[in-house]
């Protein structure tokens, strides 16, 4: 007599933001240049405990050009570069989608 196999279980959709699937993604990158229109700010930790903090879109607001801001930021950092401890990156995740969603659409439209 022959078995009947049972029905594979249907795939549960599971309803994530686009935000949350950007956040996913950019945990898993690895970070080594990151364009600086993706930048919100930057947070450098001096040695004696100092914090100061760069507001990347106010200035690229204030100066219309990127590679102007990042020429800017190069400098200051290279200017304290023995007394940094640590820089933290805060990346706009919107920006991010907006910028990366349609080509990953386009690359993948036909799976």
């Amino acid at each position: 007599m022959a078995q009947r196999k049972k029905p594979p279980p249907k795939a549960k959709k599971v309803n994530v933001s686009e935000k949350a699937k950007w956040k996913e993604i950019l945990k898993t990158v690895d970070k080594d240049e990151i364009p600086i229109d993706l930048l919100l700010s930057i947070h450098v930790h001096l040695i004696d405990g100092t914090e100061i903090s760069i507001d990347i879109k106010e200035l690229l607001d204030e100066f219309q050009s990127s590679n102007t801001v990042e020429t800017l930021i190069d400098q200051k950092l290279k200017n304290i570069d023995e007394y940094i401890k640590d820089i933290d990156f805060y990346v706009s995740i919107d920006d991010v989608a907006k910028t990366i969603q349609p080509i990953t659409d386009r690359i993948l439209k036909d799976l």
